[in-house]
């Protein structure tokens, strides 16, 4: 039965990771089609938002249980977790604006070693040596997956700054999620957070877009950070219907659901080996379907990347023998 629910939560988080890597390549044809990064964002956050609800309201009748309640305190904290998931997803999408899906993936993915330095902010303790040796590797892979030996690929510091900025997001989300208001319901306590997350995606609309057709002011503003004044016009609402449903499913709903219910029966350490077939993925797909030019050297690279991450996620000898004598 073990073997059947670890056989589970591999499937399921293997699942997510593919459907999550499929986003970046739906954004990028979504800005082949003239919609801009915050109709981009906003579609995905309100049609997740109202498909979470309506999960939210089954699930509440459905229950044969009383569902747990969070606190007004851990409303809050969730909300104000939820900002990263925002800026994850917004930091991301403005970096494919400039750099190609595979290489910002590259990027999104240095929140390997990312958490790594956190982790040892938090308890103070230095990382072990195959830690080390695991975040030397994926910046060996990220050199090689970038192609930064050879240039052949265009690299834009734009796009390196955002996506290095969505793998600081992303460090951040993972380590909320985990931590905040565990008792809680997933959908209910996905829900909270994905509103924390919208009040950012709506900021930036307001911001980039809305806010500088009708001030001055704030055009005046904005126009310090940049000279791109195409995507300052009224909202495209055909964005819902052509990708916001997609983009919603794949990037709000869908994932985060196989995760959650795959993580615990995987475990952390297997859950995070499978969950990096998002980089393959999204590679794959940008290659397939955008048709980017992928060279040797960058599968390579890729290749580096994904097995630091199984070394990481190893357990340590010490970990075997009490799993060993937890067995018997």
């Amino acid at each position: 039965m073990k073997k059947q629910n670890i056989l589970k939560g591999v499937l399921f988080v293997g699942i997510g990771a593919s459907i999550y890597g499929m986003l970046a390549t739906f954004v990028k044809l979504a800005y082949h089609d003239g919609f801009t990064t915050s109709e981009v964002t906003t579609s995905q956050f309100v049609l997740g938002l109202a498909g979470l609800l309506i999960l939210n309201i089954i699930q509440t009748l459905t229950s044969k249980k009383k569902l747990s309640l969070p606190s007004s305190k851990e409303v809050r904290m969730l909300m104000l977790a939820g900002t990263s998931l925002g800026g994850t997803s917004l930091f991301y999408y403005i970096a494919v604006q400039y750099i190609n899906v595979s290489i910002a993936i590259v990027l999104l993915m240095q929140s390997v070693w990312f958490s790594v330095v956190v982790e040892s902010i938090l308890t103070r303790k230095l990382p072990n040596a195959r830690k080390v040796v695991s975040v030397i590797i994926v910046l060996l892979g990220t050199v090689l997956a970038t192609n930064l030996i050879n240039m052949e690929i265009e690299l834009d510091w734009h796009g390196v700054f955002w996506g290095l900025m969505a793998a600081g997001s992303y460090t951040l989300t993972m380590f909320t999620s985990n931590t905040l208001a565990t008792h809680l319901p997933v959908f209910r306590k996905s829900i909270i957070m994905l509103t924390g997350g919208s009040i950012v995606v709506f900021a930036f609309l307001f911001f980039a877009q809305i806010g500088p057709m009708y001030f001055d002011g704030l055009k005046s503003f904005y126009l310090n950070f940049t000279e791109n004044t195409e995507h300052i016009h009224p909202f495209n609402y055909s964005i819902f219907w052509t990708y916001g449903f997609v983009l919603a499913l794949f990037g709000t709903i869908i994932p985060p659901i196989l995760f959650n219910v795959g993580f615990p029966n995987a475990g952390l350490g297997l859950g995070s080996i499978v969950s990096s077939l998002e980089l393959p993925v999204s590679v794959t797909m940008a290659f397939v379907l955008l048709g980017e030019k992928v060279l040797f050297i960058q599968w390579v690279g890729i290749v580096l990347i994904l097995f630091a991450i199984v070394l990481m996620n190893l357990p340590s000898k010490k970990e075997k023998e009490v799993s060993m004598a937890e067995m018997s």
